[in-house]
């Protein structure tokens, strides 16, 4: 018998990976792709851990099925942690990929390198009684030009620490294996499982 759990998120990148870290058989990963007329959920948290909260009590609240959500993004060292939360519309409301990473380019071009950064993912999971909550990183720094097409966000401009190759250069198994996303993920699962 499959587990159902809705992943709240649109993002298909995002999907893909988590699909990716989850693996499992028994689990049936949902989607806010597979429901109609779902609401833009307001981000208004001050941190990465209450936007993911709040995803997850919503989208909860609204299907009763148990949720996955998570928030995550860029946080660089000379820009006082910048974009941080704000790292999907970095550049504005509804920006793009290319436009927030233009932005970026062009805030950090008068610093100078290493520009060091990380990404930042806070999980979480609840199923209207339970909330269990989980977080990962990655330390690299922000290179000036995009390389690399396996990725989404600000992929293309981070290096993780240790690498030669940005994060949208590395293939799909080896982004896995140290993401931010995936530790998150990794962790949080072990969480529900412990919990049975």
């Amino acid at each position: 018998m499959k587990h159902k759990i809705i992943f709240a998120t649109k993002n298909y990148g995002k999907l893909k990976e988590v699909c990716h870290i989850l693996g499992e058989k028994e689990i049936e990963l949902l989607s806010l792709n597979d429901f109609n007329n779902v609401a833009e959920i307001v981000e208004d948290g001050n941190t990465f851990e209450e936007n993911a909260v709040k995803k997850a009590k919503y989208v909860f609240e609204k299907y009763s099925i148990p949720v996955l959500a998570d928030d995550s993004g860029l946080v660089v060292e000379q820009l006082n942690g910048e974009p941080g939360i704000y790292s999907a519309r970095y550049a504005g409301e509804n920006a793009t990929d290319e436009e927030n990473n233009k932005k970026l380019i062009s805030r950090l071009l008068s610093l100078p390198q290493p520009h060091k950064a990380k990404f930042v993912c806070s999980a979480v999971y609840f199923d209207g009684k339970n909330m269990m909550k989980a977080e990962g990183e990655i330390v690299g720094q922000i290179i000036h030009e995009q390389h690399g097409k396996n990725g989404f966000g600000y992929d293309p401009l981070f290096m993780p620490d240790g690498y030669n190759q940005t994060t949208a250069e590395l293939n799909f198994d080896e982004k896995n294996k140290i993401s931010h996303r995936a530790k998150a993920f990794n962790s949080l699962l072990k969480l529900i499982k412990e919990r049975g």
